[in-house]
């Protein structure tokens, strides 16, 4: 049983190894890019739009309303990034739904990546809206002394955030193997339903979190 797509091999010259993981998370992207395309393609400001632009229209306008109930007053300068997060880990999810697919979040490397984007964003927006020396004073505040326990807080909270998306999915992709080796047909495709579910709140806190880091370095939410 496989533990992560990490370890399936796709393709190995020497040392340099494409595995699962790599693989789908450049369909995933590629995927995501397409489709990005093809909605966005024929916008229009009538009243009566597409389909698909509708449901655009929804999931921004929600995503909005979420990244201003954490405190980011100009939700627009965040949506792109907090956005991208959220339909990502979504969609890496919601594909589980096809036989043999192993979503690219079930392993720690593409978590560590996520972890990593949200650890190089807080400290992008909080100099782009404070200022780096406002940004770094704050490392010092309320004391000198809270210097060490701030930086740690900063490396800790991102290995957190890797973690616990990794082992949320990694977790429901291991109950459902074991239930398909020991139980009937019926109970892995309610599993695999409940995982779909689990995949959707975790992208979701996943967002809010990194949301709730930068508006805490932006200083937004001081007011």
């Amino acid at each position: 049983m496989r533990i992560t797509p990490d370890q399936l091999i796709l393709w190995q010259v020497g040392f340099v190894k494409l595995n699962a993981t790599i693989a789908t998370t450049w369909g995933l992207m590629l995927l995501l890019t397409l489709g990005a395309h093809l909605v966005t393609r024929k916008l229009t400001s009538d009243i009566i739009t597409s389909r698909w632009q509708a449901a655009l229209e929804i999931l921004i306008t929600g995503i909005d309303e979420q990244i201003r109930e954490v405190g980011l007053s100009v939700p627009a300068q965040y949506v792109a990034f907090i956005g991208t997060l959220f339909i990502f880990i979504a969609t890496a999810n919601l594909l589980t739904i096809v036989s043999g697919y192993e979503p690219p979040t079930s392993s720690l490397s593409t978590t560590a990546a996520l972890a990593v984007c949200v650890f190089v964003a807080v400290p992008f927006f909080g100099i782009a809206r404070r200022g780096w020396r406002r940004y770094l004073k704050s490392y010092l505040e309320p004391t000198v002394i809270m210097l060490p326990f701030n930086l740690i807080s900063e490396l800790s909270r991102t290995l957190a955030l890797a973690v616990r998306l990794f082992g949320n999915m990694m977790s429901g992709t291991m109950i459902i193997a074991i239930l398909l080796t020991i139980t009937p047909f019926i109970f892995p495709v309610a599993m695999t339903l409940l995982g779909l579910l689990t995949g959707m709140v975790q992208a979701y806190i996943f967002s809010i979190l990194a949301t709730v880091y930068i508006a805490a370095a932006t200083g937004d939410n001081d007011h």
